[in-house]
């Protein structure tokens, strides 16, 4: 077994939405953003490479941007940063602009992207993919090997449902308030793979469990094996699916610090002996239901006790679990900083609803969030 000897490799994918600037409505331009890019290919350079991609989503009214692989925080930030811009000076190119919100406040029927492979799975989940609007956050952290990677895999199950606390940012859902911080997760555990797994215990046994769902039919390929967190199938990553989009970019760099940390703390554990915690997929799923419902403003399940706990608490454990890896990477200081920030302003959600609140106008919450997605 290979000790590493630097910090593990990371990288963040997010998926923004294409809004009208005057109305707040998604708009089906994904595809004339994409080639106003592919005109203006200086948008994506800095230091005079290329560092960024665009790309198109499910939908039409949707992005998704992705950073390099970095090394520190410092890079993330960055990139973070310079792929939202990028993004946003693609889409003024064809008159709309993006918003880093994870679901749209305002009412739309989006517009399927047209490929052979979604033209398939709009026959297959038929209604299903109308709801398919939505926007999150994806980790990719460096492994070594498929084995670490299904180590680290069953060691995090416990501690992904407070990263979808702190980042939830989806609380409108075709114009009105749904109450939950996260609407985001409900939508999106109606695919029949996503959510929680059970432990795997062996990359062969990953493997297994993958080809046993693809035996189904039920799902149309590999690429719909959409667990909370998964080995990558092009990347030596794991991939951690579970935080929406967040509205500002310091909480997307948070949350690859803390996913990151995530990753170095499992695979410590691994190597050292020390078993996975048990805890069943279903008290996962209600976990993780409480995040999305709850988000910063009410109780937690907390990831020890499985008992219902404040959200700082929970979130005060997690800083707790992390902090060995977080000092051995530098970044200790600037997590306990950016979580701070996070506790004392609220998440996406939060803002969303105190901008409702005062302007009872959806319209106007998409316009701020435009702002915030370049600017905080």
């Amino acid at each position: 077994m290979t000790l590493r000897t630097g910090p593990r490799t990371f990288g963040v994918e997010e998926e923004l939405l294409l809004v009208d600037p005057a109305t707040g409505v998604p708009q089906a331009v994904s595809g004339s953003v994409i080639r106003y890019a592919q005109r203006h290919d200086e948008l994506f350079l800095t230091g005079g490479r290329r560092s960024k991609t665009l790309e198109t989503e499910l939908q039409r009214e949707q992005l998704e941007t992705a950073t390099p692989v970095c090394t520190s925080l410092a890079e993330i930030s960055e990139h973070v940063r310079s792929a939202r811009l990028a993004a946003a000076q693609s889409a003024a190119g064809v008159g709309v602009s993006v918003a880093a919100l994870a679901t749209s406040p305002v009412a739309v029927r989006p517009s399927l992207t047209p490929s052979h492979r979604y033209q398939r799975m709009l026959v297959a989940y038929g209604p299903a993919m109308d709801d398919q609007l939505t926007c999150g956050c994806h980790v990719h952290v460096g492994i070594e090997s498929p084995d670490e990677g299904v180590a680290v895999l069953d060691r995090i199950r416990p501690w992904l449902p407070p990263l979808l606390a702190l980042s939830a940012n989806s609380p409108f859902w075709q114009g009105t308030d749904t109450g939950y911080d996260s609407w985001r997760h409900q939508v999106w555990g109606r695919w029949p793979s996503s959510g929680p797994t059970e432990l795997f215990g062996s990359a062969k046994a990953y493997r297994t469990t993958v080809e046993a769902l693809l035996a189904t039919g039920a799902l149309l390929d590999e690429g719909m094996i959409y667990f909370d967190a998964r080995l990558s199938r092009h990347y030596p990553t794991v991939e951690i699916r579970v935080p929406d989009v967040c509205l500002n970019a310091d909480d997307a760099v948070l949350m690859a610090a803390l996913v990151r940390a995530l990753v170095d703390t499992a695979a410590e554990a691994w190597r050292d002996g020390d078993p996975p915690d048990p805890v069943r997929a279903d008290l996962m799923r209600l976990a993780m239901w409480r995040a999305g419902r709850s988000g910063l403003r009410d109780e937690l399940v907390h990831p020890s006790t499985r008992c219902a706990a404040p959200a700082r608490q929970v979130i005060g454990a997690l800083l707790d679990h992390l902090t060995p890896a977080l000092d051995r990477s530098g970044d200790l200081d600037t997590v306990r900083r950016m979580l701070d920030a996070v506790l004392e302003r609220g998440n996406g959600a939060q803002y969303q609803r105190a901008i409702y609140s005062r302007t009872r106008d959806v319209k106007s919450v998409v316009a701020a969030a435009v702002h915030h997605t370049i600017t905080v």
